[in-house]
């Protein structure tokens, strides 16, 4: 892939390709005998390598990102990195090469299935149909490739990506609905202070003070007498 990304489909052989891996040419041609079944075969090996690099890393993303926004900026990312600018070189070659053309159509079908697959482990519930979801995200996945030829060509010098992504977020938002908000956590009870019937310990009674007749000897007539 890294010699696809450099050097295009036409740049590519297996010389090159050996000599980059380290490996020796018998090596290489025991193993992988045309640049045709070598490149299918990395093809296969970066997908998975991929899609278990994609899985990690939204899996360690804050829960507040955890929805498809961060899904897609995710996505975004590895569609504007080296695999994806291979990709491109192997789609443009194919278009006038025969042999090389079924395998790039495969591709494609390869890498909207890997798409689909992962969207559906991670938000396993949409808003719509789901013989409607592999369209919608065939039309997302569509969006994603022309920025990334757009990305390859002026690195996006006119600053339009921003524009684009938030629409092509917006269209998945129909699809996936936003997670549900994590439970508040419980709080103690608060005792209701207007409630005028709450338990407070009764007040001490006072004595009526009756007259018994006898003189308090502290008083003036007490000590008289």
């Amino acid at each position: 892939m890294e010699c696809l990304a450099d050097l295009g489909w036409s740049g590519t052989s297996t010389t090159e390709v050996a000599r980059r891996a380290g490996v020796s040419r018998g090596a290489q041609q025991h193993h992988y005998p045309t640049k045709m079944v070598l490149v299918a075969a990395a093809l296969e090996h970066l997908l998975e390598r991929q899609r278990f690099a994609y899985e990690t890393a939204f899996a360690v993303l804050p829960p507040e990102r955890r929805n498809v926004e961060g899904a897609l900026d995710l996505l975004w990312e590895v569609f504007r990195g080296r695999p994806a600018r291979a990709l491109l070189e192997l789609t443009v070659a194919a278009r006038t090469d025969d042999e090389l053309r079924p395998l790039c159509r495969d591709l494609n079908e390869r890498i909207l299935q890997v798409i689909l697959e992962t969207f559906g482990r991670l938000f396993p519930t949409t808003n719509v149909p789901d013989d409607a979801v592999p369209t919608m995200l065939r039309a997302v996945f569509a969006m994603f490739v022309g920025l990334s030829v757009q990305h390859a060509l002026d690195g996006d010098a006119e600053g339009h990506q921003k524009a684009v992504l938030a629409q092509v977020k917006s269209v998945a938002s129909l699809i996936i609905p936003a997670p549900p908000a994590p439970p508040a956590s419980p709080t103690p009870d608060t005792p209701d202070v207007s409630d005028t019937r709450a338990d407070v310990p009764p007040a001490p009674e006072v004595p009526e003070d009756t007259d018994s007749g006898t003189a308090d000897p502290l008083t003036p007539e007490g000590a008289r007498s």
